[in-house]
């Protein structure tokens, strides 16, 4: 079954390739392409998809509130935000509302089609310059505490570790050998055991708190 993306970017020209784009790729269908955020909870209910590739700046409604929107109704969904600018404080508050990629548009064809596979199978696609950017923020974020990483069980340890070597939930799936939504119950739980809210500050948590 094809994975199924929705575009919300206010450039006409760059809406339809990038609708050309994905749905000449195999296994990705694009279902839906919007100008804007304004009826977001509509469209996304009326087109279902799995990922959201979102415009970071659209008038009206931004693609920062719009992922937020999309999180609160829909935190199944997985989004990437596209923008042409390394602005720190978008990118952060990009992540902070639940976008698990952030791609500039100069990425390549090929690339952003890998990135969608990615965000997909649980991953966490970021331009290099981008994942520097996020890297240096959170590492001045303060390590797990004792009682936090005692707190987890044995499983969800072996989860986080995972996580911090890079892998998706796909391989962690496959390496703990659990299904991919007992992947993602082990995350919640390793997320609100830790007072996280995304995979990177979970990873830095760890590292920093010698669990790994």
């Amino acid at each position: 079954m094809d994975i199924r993306v929705a575009i919300f970017e206010d450039k006409a020209i760059l809406r339809d390739s990038l609708y050309q784009l994905i749905n000449g790729a195999e296994g990705l269908t694009c279902v839906g392409a919007f100008s804007n955020c304004d009826n977001i909870i509509f469209n996304i209910k009326k087109t279902g998809p799995q990922v959201v590739l979102m415009d970071i700046q659209m008038p009206g409604l931004d693609g920062i509130e719009g992922a937020k929107i999309i999180k609160e109704h829909f935190p199944e969904i997985k989004i990437i935000m596209q923008t042409v600018v390394e602005d720190d404080d978008k990118i952060f508050a990009s992540i902070c509302n639940g976008a698990s990629g952030y791609l500039l548009k100069n990425t390549t064809p090929a690339r952003l089609l890998q990135a969608i596979i990615e965000v997909y199978e649980g991953g966490a696609p970021m331009t290099p310059a981008i994942a520097q950017k996020v890297l240096d923020k959170f590492r001045r974020q303060s390590p797990a505490s004792s009682k936090e990483l005692n707190d987890l069980s044995p499983r969800e340890k072996e989860v986080l570790e995972c996580l911090v070597e890079g892998m998706s939930y796909k391989m962690i799936s496959s390496s703990c050998k659990i299904s991919i939504d007992t992947v993602r119950f082990h995350i919640r739980n390793i997320y609100e055991k830790l007072h996280v809210g995304s995979k990177s500050e979970a990873v830095i948590k760890a590292m920093k708190g010698k669990l790994v």
